[in-house]
């Protein structure tokens, strides 16, 4: 029998009784289905009447809880047709390709047709996106907790762990018993187990408000005080027994048709009358039975082929029960409070619980950590890893103090490694980054962090790059309550939290990760060459499989829901995008952006992933890195685009990378300079702009402060001009980047104050050293160092008193290969850079519109910030002349000591 519908309903269908769920994030109008549903009353037998709510499409004999069916509304999730334009983009940006085009149309189309089939399934792209609330573990509103797995290759699927003695046996679901349905998700009970003396509850659907205050939701009243009432105030004469075996019915039917004396081939069933040939025949078989005090029901067919019967209930039983509503209110009163559960049971897997799941497979018997878990210890020192079911008792679970902070319209971004974060050498932890370094990105002036590395994965050297557990934070860092106090005390400090997610690729390691997850090559990646990463040994998601969108799109919401998540950094787009990983070289034509080596699939699940998290979650930022810059990549998904909020320039920080290791200082480009911090100028306000970042540092790199100051140990010993030279570079490069582009910049930890050393984690080429694993704090205690920090505290704080990041784009309007200046407008700033080694310049005259007075309000050669303070305070005030330079009307003569750079803006303007 092929279910037509969702794994998570496949979980309810298999639940032994019924179960109320609530949401617990604020949904989205258009990701809603619209319920249609018609009452039916049918009669069954002699005795038994039962009345059934379905929807227009499911049989009475389907009395188990279902979703409701989306309608076609609740399909149209972005734009819809209305408004949807697939190559509008291009449109607006001039750009004629006829190969690029036709492939965003077919795209357009594909998405379409991905949306249909997964609303086969699926009841809208939140149920999509919300696996979490059903697979792996959960406590149950009874006594109970389910686990529910996707393994499509295994035949037999058991949870095993401390909690049972590791048996396979105990607590396991096989194919065709109770457990695994068409799509290979297996579903497990584990009964909490009752305490010696107790007697099993009288209701067999006994809920307990397991996660609220101790003794919360004991009404007090007795059971069958509850019933006496709900009898007398709402149910009809009767109807209460279905109440208490739900099972009757159907049991009967069962025995009628397959019972002992029933028959026992499908040539002894024979054929089934029709519904209204076997109602008519009960009718005739107890015309003489006495009458009933239950409403009246009849048959009546209306002469339609295609309608085998109509039952219908007289007018007035019909507005009796319009009126009545869910009988929720008495279900609720049978709840007991937490504090009677665990007088009567103890759970069958206490929190702490190691376990791990079990599958019997064509190739044998097997375990794996299950994929869902959100607490994992991996392998380490040759032991083996498993997963730890987390439940903390309700009083000792985090509880959130503070509310998100309202999205700025400029990001300044704290690219953070929390396991690098303390001086020591060792892996730091969860709780150190908050008491020590949150403070000091508040003090900085960010207003974001980015975490990277914080998604479980075994190999520590691997940075977190080579994910294992996608569901569940590092275990070397803490607990899921210690990132869930981080991440509320970053919010209480104003601070925006985003996660660097790598959806990209993942481990391939077998024993704790996903690959070969259940004995088949097939389950979450590509087979063959195409499942592997050609350089990087890792594992290709298979983007096409609606089983893998599920598990992908669910894990982006859920650090949303389950930790606040602020946005999302996606790391390495074009290992994904490409077949060939993006090890391809790119000239910039069209056609490579819809050859034969790009994976539509892995598009089109980028543009859900974009659809589905800024219709759940409304002031969510998703950020594209992307070396190859595919076009559309922040242009909304309505118009051809991908639907990001921002993209990586990631030129800008090769191009400094380039200049300071391997072009003298005298023969830097200026032109360049300019041309690759700025980038595209139709999407430079979607660009984030950094300097350097981690990878500067990382994969056999060095930081700036490195390659400037060289192998210094004490810089008060260094070269005078080394230290000049590195001081002056480090300030000069961090002005320009953080104001010539867009709305967004980052930079790594530590390099707000030059940071000397590179960074490397333990590993056996160091023989697992941790000594360049870690941050120098202290070094802000040292003079140059401190002056570094300050100047790049007074950069932020210029954004945020005079909003520089969110002004109109910068005109670039003065750019000397010659005498090595750089120059812009951007609103009433005037911005000037001479990167000249040598020569300084007097009365430098660089053109500006308005005319005025021009003051500076920031100066990188000032003492404090480690300059030589050659531009003396009577000189920060500048009128200008009126003299037409750079195309503009005025100017202004200004002094430009050389490797220096001033902010000057317009403080008074004079009438001519």
């Amino acid at each position: 029998m092929n279910h037509q519908h969702s794994p998570t309903m496949n979980a309810l269908s298999h639940s032994p009784s019924p179960s109320i769920k609530f949401s617990s994030y604020k949904t989205h109008s258009l990701l809603l289905p619209q319920p249609r549903s018609t009452l039916q009353s049918i009669s069954l037998s002699g005795k038994l009447k039962l009345k059934i709510s379905c929807s227009a499409s499911e049989h009475p004999e389907h009395a188990a809880p279902r979703k409701h069916q989306p309608s076609k509304k609740a399909k149209n999730v972005s734009d819809g047709e209305k408004g949807v334009d697939p190559v509008g983009f291009l449109t607006k940006l001039g750009i004629s390709h006829k190969q690029f085009s036709q492939y965003l149309r077919e795209r357009y189309k594909s998405l379409k047709d991905l949306k249909e089939e997964i609303f086969n399934r699926h009841a809208n792209l939140q149920d999509l996106s919300s696996g979490f609330m059903f697979l792996g573990m959960h406590r149950h509103v009874e006594h109970r907790v389910d686990f529910m797995e996707w393994a499509p290759g295994a035949r037999y699927c058991a949870v095993v762990g401390d909690f049972n003695g590791w048996s396979p046996t105990e607590n396991a679901a096989r194919e065709g018993h109770f457990g695994h349905d068409d799509y290979g998700y297996w579903f497990i009970i584990l009964e909490d187990k009752l305490k010696e003396g107790e007697k099993p509850d009288e209701l067999y659907f006994q809920q307990y408000n397991y996660v609220d205050d101790y003794d919360k939701g004991d009404s007090g009243v007795s059971i069958d005080e509850i019933f006496k009432r709900a009898n007398d105030e709402y149910w009809e004469p009767g109807e209460d027994r279905f109440i208490k075996n739900r099972f009757e019915v159907p049991a009967k039917l069962y025995e009628q048709l397959f019972g002992p004396n029933g028959p026992q081939t499908l040539e002894e069933l024979e054929e089934i009358p029709d519904a209204e040939t076997r109602y008519k025949a009960w009718k005739e078989q107890h015309k003489d039975d006495p009458s009933s005090n239950l409403p009246s029901y009849d048959v009546i067919d209306n002469g339609k082929e295609y309608d085998i019967f109509n039952v219908v209930i007289d007018p007035v039983t019909r507005e009796k029960f319009k009126v009545k509503k869910p009988p929720i209110p008495y279900w609720l009163e049978t709840r007991k409070g937490r504090k009677a559960w665990l007088k009567k049971y103890s759970p069958t897997i206490p929190h702490g619980s190691k376990y791990r799941v079990y599958f019997n497979t064509p190739n044998g018997p097997l375990e794996r950590i299950p994929a869902w878990a959100t607490y994992v210890q991996p392998d380490a020192h040759g032991k083996q890893g498993f997963a730890i079911h987390w439940e903390p008792p309700p009083e000792y679970a985090y509880k959130w103090k503070n509310t998100k902070p309202n999205v700025p319209k400029a990001l300044k971004i704290y690219e953070c490694h929390v396991g690098i974060s303390g001086s020591e050498p060792k892996v730091s932890s969860f709780n150190y980054f908050i008491e020590k370094v949150l403070p000091h990105v508040k003090e900085a002036g960010y207003n974001a962090i980015q975490l990277f590395g914080v998604v479980e994965h075994k190999d520590y050297f691997t940075v977190g790059y080579r994910v294992t557990n996608f569901f569940a934070v590092s275990s070397r860092y803490g607990t899921p309550e210690d990132f869930k106090r981080l991440v509320d005390e970053a919010h209480g400090l104003g601070l925006l939290v985003f996660l660097d997610i790598v959806h990209s690729y993942a481990s391939a390691d077998e024993m704790v990760g996903l690959s070969s997850f259940d004995g088949s090559n097939d389950c979450y990646f590509h087979t063959g060459k195409r499942g592997h990463h050609k350089y990087w040994g890792t594992r290709m998601f298979k983007y096409g499989d609606q089983d893998v969108l599920h598990f992908l799109l669910s894990n982006l919401n859920w650090w949303v829901v389950e930790y606040h998540i602020d946005g999302f950094l996606f790391h390495s787009l074009s290992s994904m995008i490409y077949t060939h990983n993006g090890f391809a070289s790119f000239t910039g034509d069209m056609e490579e952006f819809c050859n034969q080596y790009v994976d539509k699939d892995a598009l089109l699940y980028l543009i859900l992933a974009n659809e589905i998290l800024h219709a759940l979650h409304p002031d969510i930022i998703t950020i594209a890195e992307d070396a190859t810059y595919y076009p559309g990549l922040c242009e909304p998904i309505s118009q051809g685009g991908l639907g990001f909020d921002y993209y990586v320039n990631l030129s800008a920080s090769e191009m400094w990378s380039s200049f300071l290791q391997n072009v003298p200082d005298q023969e830097w480009n200026m032109n360049k300079i300019v041309s690759s911090l700025i980038g595209n100028r139709h999407s430079t306000n979607k660009m984030l702009l950094f300097a350097e970042n981690h990878s500067q540092s990382i994969s056999g790199g060095r930081s700036y402060a490195e390659i400037l100051f060289g192998d210094i140990k004490e810089h008060g010993a260094g070269s005078k001009e080394t230290l000049l030279r590195g001081c002056s570079l480090h300030k000069m490069i961090r002005l320009i980047t953080f104001t010539i582009g867009g709305r967004a910049y980052l930079n790594f930890m530590g390099n707000e104050f030059g940071h000397p050393k590179r960074v490397e984690f333990p590993m056996l080429s160091n023989n697992f050293s941790f000594s360049l694993a870690n941050r120098q704090w202290d070094l802000l205690e040292k003079e140059m160092h401190h002056g570094l920090f300050l100047f790049d505290k007074e950069l932020m704080g210029l954004d945020e008193n005079e909003k520089i990041l969110t002004r109109s784009l910068p005109n670039v309007h003065h750019v000397n290969e010659t005498t090595k200046v750089i120059s812009y407008i951007r609103g009433p700033f005037l911005f000037i850079y001479n990167f000249h080694p040598t020569d300084s310049f007097e009365r430098y005259s660089v053109g500006v519109e308005e005319a005025g007075e021009y003051r500076i309000m920031l100066n990188t050669d000032e003492i404090e910030y480690g300059g030589q303070g050659n531009i003396k305070h009577d000189q920060y005030l500048q009128r200008t002349i009126s003299r037409r330079i750079d195309g503009l009307r005025n100017c202004l003569e200004v002094s430009l000591p050389c490797r220096t750079a001033q902010v000057y803006k317009l403080s008074r303007i004079l009438r001519i």
